[in-house]
């Protein structure tokens, strides 16, 4: 069966590298804290300002003071830090996260992401994806494979407004991970389990590269 958000998430938090900083975006996302794995050691960083992020609380524990981006109540861990949106975002456009997990509406086959806007839906800003999508040393998309409508949202090229060009490095959705290839293309790596690889060439609309036998993924 293909994966809910948690399984997204919790396949994700397997690419987190142990001693890192890293930004979870709005949505799917932000349920990577509540998977990583035991041993590894990283550093979440909200852009809201915080340093340190821990998961989400337990009903009836939650704090209204403790938000994420997405204005969600939040824990925070052990030496955890507060600060303003000027110096977190100085955190970001200085490179010193090295990981961020965002949301897409749709992502090209050669890396662009669009993420922030459907044209004619009100929407209150592009938050800080643009200012992510252009600092961070590593960006690992967390989506549907398909819209409500059935259609592919892995492109050859976006259709909406963008948010960043070439940035994606990796995609992992209710069906498959994939590699971004710095030529062009995605690289189809691991299935969900229980889907075939044909489902997954059915619903990708971009250029899709299968080698060898893809392996099911595990979660």
């Amino acid at each position: 069966m293909p994966l809910d958000k948690n399984g997204i998430a919790k396949r994700i938090a397997k690419e987190v590298k142990d001693g890192s900083y890293v930004n979870l975006g709005i949505g799917i996302p932000t349920l990577v804290a509540n998977f990583l794995p035991e041993g590894v050691n990283v550093v979440l960083q909200s852009e809201n300002g915080l340093l340190g992020m821990g998961p989400f609380p337990f009903e009836g524990e939650e704090d209204p003071d403790l938000i994420n981006a997405g204005k969600q109540t939040i824990t925070t861990v052990p030496g955890s830090a507060f600060f303003d949106s000027a110096m977190s975002f100085g955190m970001i456009r200085a490179g010193k996260v090295d990981l961020t997990i965002l949301g897409a509406m749709e992502v090209s086959e050669n890396g662009d992401i669009a993420n922030w806007k459907i044209p004619g839906k009100m929407v209150k800003g592009m938050g800080g994806a643009m200012d992510l999508v252009a600092s961070a040393k590593n960006i690992i998309v967390a989506m549907q494979h398909v819209n409500k409508a059935g259609e592919s949202k892995l492109l050859p090229t976006c259709s909406l407004p963008l948010t960043g060009k070439n940035c994606v490095k990796k995609i992992v959705t209710e069906l498959a991970v994939l590699d971004v290839l710095p030529e062009g293309g995605f690289r189809l790596l691991e299935r969900a389990p229980g889907v075939s690889v044909e489902e997954i060439v059915k619903a990708t609309a971009g250029k899709l590269i299968v080698e060898g036998d893809i392996p099911e993924m595990s979660i």
